[in-house]
């Protein structure tokens, strides 16, 4: 019996975004009895966050302007089914006019102020008729990792921890100064190597950093693909996080994670993982943070050490 092809379209086009949707992605695909295709940004890295993923056996690329050129694409798989995380109405029509008999999606101009992960939980368990657990999960390598761990002398004699300094906008960026100093201090309390990830654009943070008294304990990520980066995050088992991608995918890898929301809203974006830890601004709350909260100089340092402590206790 052929399996009947299946295409799930994400519009959001963050790297966050995508991991946090691979909970609904698997539930479908666990649903059906087959791996499915995804539709997706060029900028979730899509094409590397699945790579290894059971449930996903083809990517193609969302084109951000390209109608016509999308609706081709997609014809010529002959997709009976998909599955569309957005309200967009221009994502329905290309669904309808590739060919697709029946199509799934949120109700149009339905999403605006909506929890994110609430939301696509919510259309998943309706149209499949299932509870979504909203823990991701991002598969890896085995080998990959373990040649990770060799690499870069990975062991339980020193805590290793993933580090993202990077964010989406400045005003979801923790003081870099903030970052050195807890290194520094989370290494005089045990023997501590801090792998720093970071886009290319903040590669003058990674330098600071780098060229800092605690330098010398830090392995910058900076120049690296997505899919290298994913089997050291997944040798790791803490990390320290902005709200990133990095932060993300580790949650998904299975790390104990502490997360600051200085900018966005922890409760579309960090209580869906019960390996994500949540810190907001003073005189904030999970409830009170979110887009314009612009609290990035009110994240305590003193609340972030000892909860970085508590992640390895």
């Amino acid at each position: 019996m052929s399996q009947k092809k299946v295409l799930i379209i994400i519009k959001n086009r963050g790297i966050g975004d995508l991991c946090i949707l691979t909970s609904n992605i698997h539930s479908i695909s666990r649903k059906i009895g087959y791996p499915v295709t995804v539709m997706a940004q060029k900028n979730t890295r899509a094409d590397e966050i699945f790579k290894h993923d059971p449930h996903v056996d083809e990517i193609i690329e969302l084109d951000k302007r390209g109608f016509f050129n999308i609706i081709k694409k997609i014809k010529s798989k002959n997709f009976i089914q998909s599955y569309i995380f957005s309200d967009s109405i221009r994502l329905y029509i290309i669904a309808k006019l590739a060919g697709i008999k029946q199509i799934f999606h949120y109700n149009f101009f339905s999403k605006k102020r909506k929890n994110f992960f609430k939301t696509a939980n919510h259309f998943t368990k309706n149209v499949l008729n299932v509870e979504v657990n909203s823990q991701s999960k991002i598969f890896c390598n085995k080998i990959e990792v373990e040649h990770a761990k060799k690499k870069y002398f990975i062991n339980d004699k020193t805590k290793y921890y993933v580090i993202a300094i990077s964010a989406s906008g400045p005003t979801k960026v923790w003081d870099i100064n903030n970052y050195i100093r807890l290194f520094k201090e989370l290494n005089k309390k045990y023997p501590s190597k801090f792998f720093i990830a970071a886009g290319q654009k903040d590669e003058f943070l990674v330098e600071k950093i780098m060229n800092s008294e605690i330098g010398k304990n830090c392995i910058s990520l900076s120049k690296k693909s997505i899919s290298e980066i994913i089997p050291i995050i997944g040798a790791c088992k803490f990390g320290v996080f902005n709200d990133t991608g990095f932060a993300h995918i580790a949650s998904g890898l299975g790390l104990k994670c502490l997360v600051l929301f200085m900018d966005s809203p922890p409760s579309a974006y960090g209580e869906y993982s019960s390996n994500i830890n949540i810190i907001v601004p003073k005189n904030e709350s999970i409830e009170s943070t979110g887009h314009n909260t612009r609290g990035k100089d009110r994240i305590s340092f003193n609340e972030v050490l000892i909860k970085s402590l508590q992640l390895i206790n």
